[in-house]
């Protein structure tokens, strides 16, 4: 039996393709459209067995597709980042015949569930995806570690450490700000298969459309011999993992002058001998208490995730596995918050002069990704907002600003990265 064909429309590329390989998983055969008219010629061309559509499109409103889909009895739901409340919802029901309602966020599995539902009880539930490699096979090995292939900029973490589990907030650490120190090459690159895609400057819009989705999995990155994961719960960054030697907890430590490199090598070659982890020795050894163990290792594992923020290129895999459920330590790191700070400081100048021009004029979205109140800015982000209408470029918006431009550039780029504003067209 052929797998049913699900036809998801939806403009913001990254989330689509999410929704697309997860429903893929789950028996589906997705077909994608970025457009109201691509996804009106897809139409023409062959029945799906049901639909997700966007309501805000750039070519036209989802209502408009949704009438085209009614036309040719396929069953479909609504999606929506902007139209929220019972009122739209019991509108997009009643009025435009949709059978579903998601407002974003939402969790991908549900959507998955309702879609199930849609489809015609005659031609039977979504066959199970055939019989292969599991999801997980082009996961990496963490203890196959490299050295960096690239400079890997200092960075500042902040003290505040919130764990979380069940989804729930359950403590708080607060400590000292840590400074993490850069690290040089120290291999030529070394090119890799190519993955799922390449991951260019689309770090936060993964980030995004994990949460869009409220989706569980990892999110791999690769650049030349260096991997990194990050394991999300509910759409939310909780863990990560990396085989670059700089990034385990040993040289982390030194690199944040917790301990000197002669306690880690001393160390590192008791724990080799005995078998312990080195957090055990370093707080038998008296060099951390408990809860500095527990308050560095996260730090080491927010080091991880913001070093990727610094990337310009590279691929990037996807699975949905919940591998993240077995780790005893989890972070709760809003995805907001995340994408702005990275944005701010990892990345250069130069890279944000390209991304956002000084002649650049921007409005707020017309499909934000996040609600502003989500994202922790200073007072001086908080003034200067107002002012982004449209009606003035980049250029003045740093002059008003009295900050330097890169540090104004990086605000404004983070808001875009966000889908808090957009760069108005023409």
């Amino acid at each position: 039996m052929s797998r049913p064909r699900i036809l998801l429309v939806d403009d913001n590329a990254e989330f689509v393709n999410l929704l697309a390989r997860f429903l893929e998983s789950e028996g589906w055969a997705p077909v994608t459209a970025s457009r109201g008219r691509q996804a009106l010629d897809i139409l023409a061309l062959e029945k799906p067995a049901a639909a997700a559509v966007d309501i805000l499109l750039p070519d036209m409103m989802g209502y408009d597709v949704a009438q085209a889909l009614r036309r040719a009895d396929v069953p479909f739901v609504f999606m929506t980042g902007v139209f929220k409340g019972a009122r739209a919802a019991a509108e997009a029901r009643v009025k435009h015949g949709a059978l579903g309602y998601f407002e974003k966020p939402f969790e991908a599995k549900r959507l998955a569930e309702m879609l199930r539902s849609l489809k015609p009880a005659e031609k039977g539930a979504p066959e199970p995806p055939p019989p292969g490699p599991p999801d997980d096979e082009a996961d990496f090995d963490v203890e196959v570690a490299v050295e960096t292939e690239d400079t890997v900029p200092g960075m500042e973490l902040t003290g505040k450490i919130a764990f979380r589990e069940g989804g729930v907030v359950q403590g708080v650490l607060h400590g000292k700000p840590v400074e993490a120190a850069p690290v040089k090459p120290a291999a030529p690159r070394v090119r890799m298969p190519a993955a799922q895609g390449r991951l260019g400057e689309q770090f936060p819009e993964l980030i995004t459309a994990f949460y869009e989705a409220q989706q569980t999995g990892e999110l791999t990155v690769q650049k030349g011999k260096v991997k990194k994961t990050i394991y999300f719960e509910k759409g939310r960054p909780c863990f990560a993992i990396s085989n670059l030697l700089n990034d385990r907890f040993g040289h982390f430590l030194v690199r944040v002058g917790k301990i000197t490199p002669a306690q880690f090598d001393s160390l590192g070659n008791e724990a080799k001998s005995s078998g312990k982890r080195l957090g055990d020795l370093l707080v038998e050894r008296g060099l951390l208490k408990d809860a500095e163990r527990l308050y560095y290792l996260a730090q080491q594992l927010k080091a991880i995730i913001y070093s990727i923020f610094a990337w310009e290129d590279g691929e990037y895999r996807l699975h949905f596995t919940d591998r993240a459920a077995g780790e005893s330590v989890k972070l709760d790191l809003h995805p907001a918050n995340l994408i702005a700070r990275g944005v701010k400081k990892l990345y250069k100048p130069e890279r944000l002069r390209r991304l956002i021009a000084p002649e650049d004029y921007l409005v707020p979205s017309s499909q934000p990704s996040y609600d502003l109140y989500d994202v922790e800015i200073e007072k001086w982000e908080a003034e200067i907002l107002p002012l982004v209408d449209g009606n003035r470029p980049v250029a003045e918006l740093v002059a008003r600003s009295g900050r330097p431009a890169h540090v104004v550039h990086a605000f404004l780029y983070a808001m875009v990265a966000l889908r808090i504003l957009e760069k108005r067209p023409g």
